[in-house]
């Protein structure tokens, strides 16, 4: 599986639509977002068939990268998890589900929850795309902590903790942790998506569970509200159909993201995360990490520290450092 796979799907599942069709829903879903101006209950400002399909069209393909980068990370750090099952709950038109498909292709079973029907069909149809995807199970269901749901090995949630309201979150993040190995939450790479982040994270570090990404530690986050934002970036292709939905003219585009992952048993951890780009110079490379201590630290490493330097050259935003020795 890849996001060449998902842009076919996309591209085959969206035919029916022309161009011109979808760049008018794109643009006055922009609008909505922008303006706040209200829609129907439950419709997250999609209200028509073409309405859905032109937000899966600008927003999957970020949505797919952001959870593929997290997923990676994760992965990265428990080389023994393979999850038999998944459990992705608010989830579209299923971005998470392809993402995770790259990531883990031992996956055998896999359910959706999502409250539109018409998401749903769509996302059901980009799935039947897709030999590992298409016996997809999806469940019709407005997310509450009290809804019935299958266990679930790996359980998932993408852009959508944020649109529930703020007192029903920590009980929702529970039900997510319920039985899980593994919980990945995602949120956009804003203060209010990190704010999110840092919330769920302290549920589930509550719940028992132990952080394997992006933290080097279970602590409290060291980063103080108001002053900065634990976020990263992932830089996405654009296709020429993505391009003119989105009267784009770069070839590509960045998707900013805050997400936590944690599981119910201890894996070893990175012993820092660099939470920024890198800056480097002649001779020398200024990061700043986030550290197992708990701690927001900038580290200078010179062109003499040999090896260690050749590394933070090497060294992009979000990806683990060894730490100090």
């Amino acid at each position: 599986m890849s996001s060449d796979s998902l842009r076919a799907a996309l591209d085959k599942a969206l035919a029916r639509y022309s161009p011109q069709d979808l760049s008018h829903s794109v643009a006055q879903l922009t609008e909505r977002y922008r303006t706040g101006a209200p829609a129907p209950a439950g419709s997250v400002h999609l209200r028509t068939k073409a309405d859905i399909a032109a937000y899966a069209a600008y927003r999957m393909p970020a949505t797919y990268a952001a959870a593929t980068t997290a997923m990676h990370q994760a992965a990265a750090l428990t080389p023994g998890f393979a999850p038999r099952s998944q459990l992705d709950v608010g989830g579209g038109t299923g971005a998470a589900i392809w993402a995770a498909d790259e990531i883990w292709p031992s996956l055998e079973q896999i359910t959706v929850i999502e409250h539109d029907p018409d998401i749903i069909a769509l996302g059901r149809r980009l799935a039947g795309e897709s030999d590992a995807l298409r016996d997809t199970t999806w469940r019709q269901a407005s997310i509450r902590p009290g809804l019935e749901r299958p266990a679930a090995d790996l359980v998932t949630m993408s852009y959508a903790l944020g649109e529930l309201p703020p007192q029903a979150r920590p009980d929702v993040v529970r039900w997510l942790a319920r039985d899980a190995a593994m919980v990945l939450i995602i949120e956009p790479g804003t203060p209010a998506g990190y704010a999110a982040i840092a919330e769920a994270r302290e549920v589930l570090t509550g719940h028992g569970m132990n952080v394997v990404a992006p933290c080097p530690h279970d602590g409290r986050c060291p980063i103080q509200p108001g002053h900065d934002w634990c976020h990263f970036s992932v830089r996405l292709p654009r296709s020429p159909l993505h391009r003119r939905i989105k009267a784009g003219t770069l070839s590509f585009e960045d998707e900013k993201f805050s997400y936590v992952a944690a599981t119910a048993g201890r894996w070893p951890r990175a012993a820092a995360r660099v939470l920024r780009h890198p800056l480097k110079r002649k001779g020398m490379v200024s990061l700043r990490l986030c550290a197992e201590e708990g701690e927001v630290r900038d580290v200078i490493v010179s062109k003499r520290q040999g090896d260690r330097y050749r590394l933070a050259r090497d060294a992009d935003w979000g990806d683990p450092w060894p730490g100090e020795g």
